[in-house]
């Protein structure tokens, strides 16, 4: 019975916010910043390839599944860096594909203090199943018993201020406003702006300790503000433990592995604060990053972020 009520809570929250699109985050956003800000672009000096899957509500039947997976490398000249993302995001009966190009063009303020320029362009997909499981589908209603298919074009901005041991951006993905389907004055799958802020530092506690801390803020104009503390500890270069907490959300842990110096593994486990708690586990989040350096960056800053 908990669950029916929360499913239907959940059902009429959506139509209330005209099924909105809430652009995916995730806790280990430090290492997929691309996904969201595309001034990150050749920022870690290498071809890096990072997937990442995100299992929320593990347990909850259609609850969100969301799987990233992006490139993006500086060109010879060091100053563009380049990048291609990839995000497929289900919630129910809603999918979103999300295919998108990242352009930036980062230049030196002195020292190791840089200052990253991004724009980024593509397409998002948007398939829409509504209630297509019911046999009883309302007789000349085109929203029930059938698929609805939509494509729509967008762009983002960003500026990414970074050293070897802090950064800061500022980003927003997606500036522009799209409603994926109208239909009788109820709109499915709007796409809101929305606005990300993050930042973090590395402070070097002992010779083999490094203290990771990192925040980010979401928002848009249609949804209340979200934000995620996180603090780390990485021992030796390889191994990374920590904790982060998003507002009004959830708790979670998260672990790290490098195996090589181009190789590193991390997940994290959410433990929901909200009522959503009563029906659904926790949230599963496992990403694979992968740099190849290039020969004559042998010599170059580690990177941690």
């Amino acid at each position: 019975m908990k669950r029916i009520i929360i499913i239907v809570l959940l059902v009429l929250t959506g139509i209330t916010n005209s099924f909105a699109q809430q652009l995916p985050q995730f806790t280990q956003y430090m290492y997929n910043t691309i996904s969201i800000n595309p001034a990150y672009a050749g920022s870690r000096e290498a071809l890096s390839i990072v997937a990442l899957n995100r299992n929320q509500w593990a347990g909850f039947d259609g609850g969100p599944q969301t799987m990233t997976l992006s490139a993006h490398t500086p060109l010879n000249n060091e100053k563009v860096g380049v990048g291609l993302s990839f995000v497929k995001d289900e919630l129910g009966y809603q999918e979103f594909t999300s295919i998108y190009a990242d352009f930036s063009y980062t230049i030196g303020l002195g020292g190791d203090h840089k200052l990253a320029f991004g724009l980024k362009g593509g397409v998002t997909l948007h398939d829409i199943g509504l209630f297509s499981d019911v046999d009883t589908a309302l007789p000349g209603d085109p929203l029930y018993g059938n698929d609805v298919s939509s494509a729509t074009p967008n762009a983002g901005a960003g500026l990414f201020f970074y050293s070897d041991k802090y950064y800061v951006g500022l980003s927003t993905p997606n500036m522009i406003k799209s409603v994926h389907l109208d239909e009788d004055g109820a709109k499915y799958g709007t796409e809101e702006l929305h606005y990300f802020l993050t930042a973090g530092y590395v402070f070097q506690l002992t010779e083999n300790t490094k203290f990771k801390p990192s925040f980010l803020v979401k928002s848009s104009f249609e949804a209340p503000i979200s934000f995620d503390i996180n603090a780390n500890f990485l021992f030796y270069d390889k191994f990374e433990i920590g904790a982060s907490y998003r507002n009004e959300d959830s708790f979670s842990g998260l672990v790290g592995f490098a195996f090589t110096d181009s190789i590193r593994v991390g997940y994290a486990y959410d433990h929901i604060l909200t009522d959503i708690s009563e029906a659904a586990k926790g949230s599963h989040e496992v990403f694979l990053q992968f740099d190849l350096n290039f020969p004559k960056k042998v010599s170059r800053s580690p990177r941690f972020f």
